[in-house]
């Protein structure tokens, strides 16, 4: 019943927060030498995530999905590498940041709407 209620916005609600995750530890290492930063390719891993009840494993070896090593995880491509290595750019993680942010409310709000409306149908209202 959970899957019928949330539908695709449970996988979306925790990709986007691993999404944060990873663009608020760009952020900490911004000044850390040589470190490469990361973001996750959302439309790709999550595209894997709705298709994969039409897939079977036949054998226990066989790898979850193409993102079990790394997450989904890419290394993002900067416009300016520091001198010493370092991918990150600032202003550009801080504005990636913000707009997950936004978006991963977007998606707790919608989600939290369509649980009140549930009760609400629940208790005959």
């Amino acid at each position: 019943m959970l899957d019928k209620l949330y539908g695709i916005h449970g996988d979306a609600l925790e990709l986007k927060s691993r999404r944060m995750e990873i663009l608020s530890t760009n952020i900490a290492n911004a000044d850390t030498p040589a470190f490469k930063a990361k973001d996750i390719d959302f439309r790709k891993v999550l595209s894997w995530e709705v298709g994969k009840g039409a897939m079977m494993m036949t054998n226990e070896r066989h790898l979850a999905s193409p993102f079990a090593l790394d997450g989904g995880e890419v290394f993002t491509i900067p416009y300016n590498t520091a001198v010493d290595g370092n991918t990150v750019e600032i202003g550009l993680e801080q504005a990636k940041f913000g707009k997950a942010a936004v978006e991963y409310q977007a998606t707790l709000d919608f989600l939290q709407s369509r649980v009140t409306a549930y009760k609400r149908a629940l208790k005959g209202e």
